[in-house]
């Protein structure tokens, strides 16, 4: 079967195609930036194609006609406040315009779970969406999940984030409010189960595992599978503003997205009953078994996806590859050239290893402070870190970085700044090799915005010398792999 698999770069698609593939079935990966999706290596033999289509906009694509099913995963918790309710109403309109020139079969959508009769603005912006596919006519089955856990994914990050740094907490009162955590192998397992399945379209399951909790009840059962004891205690003071403070200051994600966490955490999450796990045969994960699953991967490191490598998770609205050109004029530049003795390849596991635990090889502590000054002026931070920590791909969060260019073969890598700058900032890491000797070759380039950008790198330029040099003389050296 032909599928087209929407969103096929993100948390949720990252995961199901490779389910996909094992089914034997042919893929048509839908994506807004191919840049972002290179399908060379782990994917080059097998049945899968890309097309770049962005449905924000009312355009042609190279959408095949004779599409079996499609998924529509195309879904973000979006850091805007005021209008991804509009965005994600548009995105749905034009997806069904493009399939409406095909002989798709079936739709299924993974939406959220609505049963509340007061929803937050995210949650019903999932219903809207739901409507809208089912008004197209084209059989819908959709999948209604609420919190997803599994490494990677935004709760599960979240949740990490407060219990491993707090050993106690002052929570607002919405952490008594109940909701059914799924395992993301369960979501995984009914999204490829239902596909092509009859008895299943035009109809709508909610999707749960088998506990009904609070999130406080998540935290400290999150805790007994750390071997940690934390004290949460619950104050009725605590604001939605200082609930959403609380979460951006502690947690990796942005304030913006925080505001649409917390107002989404005051409505119950919880499932009707229905048979779809018994007509799939499958066995759900109760939230324990979920939260060690989650770790086995991070322990094995193979998270394959996260929230947090999402276009979501920075500060601001940029398109990631328009930035992928570092510019020449009207710039200052910071270039730091070593020579490397011996293998080169030793050198290119150093630059593939920087950020996240392994921190930047050169005063971190001073990395760490500018992470903390970039969260109080609203920026995102350090706390993403990174996904994988030996694999770095295009699109990748890095720190307060964004991955422009992982090319291993080329021994080039490219990333470009998504902390709060008064301008716009890239740093390179590549080998060159001139007269028969290879070299490591940084490069900090900063685009000032007025005199306010000139002003900061004027007044940065010691502590640059200083940590870019040391940063340089560290990475080239053969032993710090």
């Amino acid at each position: 079967m032909k599928i087209l698999l929407t969103g096929a770069n993100g948390y949720i698609g990252k995961r199901l195609l490779p389910v996909l593939l094992e089914q034997g079935h042919e893929i048509v990966c839908c994506v807004r930036d191919r840049k972002r999706f290179p399908v060379d290596g782990l994917y080059a033999n097998l049945l899968i194609s890309v097309v770049e289509v962005d449905f924000l906009k009312d355009t042609d694509s190279e959408i095949p006609s004779d599409i079996d099913a499609a998924y529509y995963l195309i879904h973000s918790m979006s850091d805007n406040t005021d209008d991804f309710s509009k965005l994600e109403e548009l995105s749905a309109r034009n997806f069904i315009r493009h399939m409406q020139k095909t002989t798709v079969k079936q739709i299924i959508y993974l939406g959220g779970i609505t049963n509340d009769e007061k929803l937050s603005t995210h949650l019903a912006s999932r219903k809207k969406v739901n409507d809208i596919l089912i008004e197209s006519g084209i059989p819908i089955t959709s999948i209604k999940a609420g919190i997803i856990v599994g490494s990677g994914s935004s709760s599960f990050e979240i949740i990490r984030d407060l219990v491993e740094k707090l050993p106690v907490m002052i929570t607002p009162k919405w952490v008594s409010t109940k909701t059914q955590p799924i395992a993301i192998r369960n979501v995984l397992q009914f999204l490829s189960g239902v596909l092509l399945k009859e008895t299943t379209f035009g109809k709508s399951y909610d999707v749960g595992g088998p506990d009904v909790l609070t999130y406080k009840e998540m935290m400290l059962q999150f805790a007994e599978v750390r071997g940690l004891k934390r004290y949460i205690y619950t104050v009725p003071f605590m604001t939605p503003r200082l609930s959403s403070y609380w979460l951006y200051f502690v947690t990796s994600t942005s304030y913006k997205l925080a505001v649409n966490l917390v107002n989404s955490m005051k409505i119950e999450v919880i499932a009707m009953p229905n048979d779809l796990a018994a007509m799939l045969n499958i066995k759900l994960m109760n939230y324990k078994e979920a939260v060690e699953l989650a770790f086995q991967k991070i322990d094995q490191n193979s998270v394959v996806s996260s929230w947090k490598d999402s276009l979501v998770s920075s500060y601001s609205g940029n398109t990631l590859f328009e930035h992928i050109n570092v510019p020449v004029n009207g710039c200052f530049t910071d270039t730091k050239i070593k020579a490397v003795h011996g293998d080169p390849a030793l050198v290119m596991d150093n630059i593939w290893s920087i950020g996240g635990n392994k921190g930047w090889y050169y005063a971190n502590d001073l990395w760490k402070l500018r992470g903390f000054i970039d969260k109080l002026n609203g920026g995102v931070g350090l706390k993403r870190g990174r996904t994988n920590l030996k694999d770095i791909n295009a699109g990748d969060t890095l720190d307060f970085w964004r991955v422009l260019v992982a090319d291993r073969i080329n021994k080039r890598l490219l990333l470009y700044a998504e902390m709060k700058l008064p301008g716009e900032a890239w740093l390179e890491f590549k080998i060159i090799e001139q007269n028969n000797q290879n070299y490591f070759q940084q490069t900090a380039t900063f685009r000032p915005k007025g005199l306010s950008g000139r002003l900061y790198w004027y007044s940065m330029l010691p502590f640059h010398h200083f940590i870019f040099n040391g940063m340089a003389s560290q990475i080239a050296e053969q032993n710090r792999h």
